[in-house]
């Protein structure tokens, strides 16, 4: 019984040593790190990889970031296209946000409240799409790559009531695409796009005096 066990003892151990030295066999012909590898190592390159052969859009990327790093949403009051003071605010944090990427495009979409016909309202939110574009470039941002074509009006109502609702009166300014002139992302340089982002977006322009833009409107 002893000789069994120490037999059985002695094949287990040359088993285990035989798997050490596959294990670091392919470890050393193995890529440096590999051996460590938990899941990331390497994911930045595969992400590179992705959005420069357009297997990741780095266009929905973006708008992701922009929703989640800017306030993306301004509010009006009612049967108004005026920018206040905080209208005004939150857009020049876009502004700085859609200054450090010179190659993509946005889209303003203007919204009212129930309040009014829908003809007029959606008149107006167009209004106050024009009138946040019109902030924006007065921001040195270029007029090409903004657009205020669309406004859905009260028809997207973030609440269902026909009272007069702020939160429903607003505009929100997304990514809408890529600028087709510029040969940035096109020619590869996804490094330049990492170094703004990390480098030049520490840097904030200093408040700036407020500049109402007031439109004569009537509507919800």
């Amino acid at each position: 019984m002893k000789t069994i066990l120490k037999n059985i003892a002695i094949a287990s151990c040359i088993l285990a040593l035989a798997n050490c030295t596959v294990e670091s066999r392919n470890a050393f012909n193995g890529a440096a790190g590999g051996t460590l590898d938990q899941g990331g190592f390497g994911n930045p390159t595969m992400n590179n990889m992705l959005i420069q052969t357009g297997q990741k859009s780095y266009a929905i990327d973006l708008s992701n970031r922009f929703a989640s790093e800017v306030p993306s949403t301004v509010n009006f009051a009612f049967n108004s296209a005026r920018l206040d003071a905080s209208a005004q605010a939150a857009l020049r944090k876009q502004a700085d946000w859609i200054r450090q990427f010179p190659e993509i495009r946005f889209r303003v979409y203007g919204h009212t409240d129930l309040v009014g016909t829908n003809y007029y309202n959606k008149r107006l939110g167009l209004r106050r799409a024009r009138a946040v574009v019109s902030y924006l470039a007065s921001q040195g941002i270029s007029r090409k790559r903004l657009e205020a074509l669309a406004s859905f009006g009260e028809t997207q109502p973030l609440v269902v009531t026909a009272n007069q609702e702020r939160r429903n009166r607003r505009t929100v300014t997304e990514v809408s695409g890529f600028v087709q002139s510029h040969p940035m992302v096109l020619n590869g340089k996804y490094a330049q796009i990492i170094f703004r982002d990390y480098v030049k977006s520490a840097v904030e322009r200093p408040p700036e005096p407020s500049k109402g833009v007031t439109l004569s409107v009537a509507g919800g």
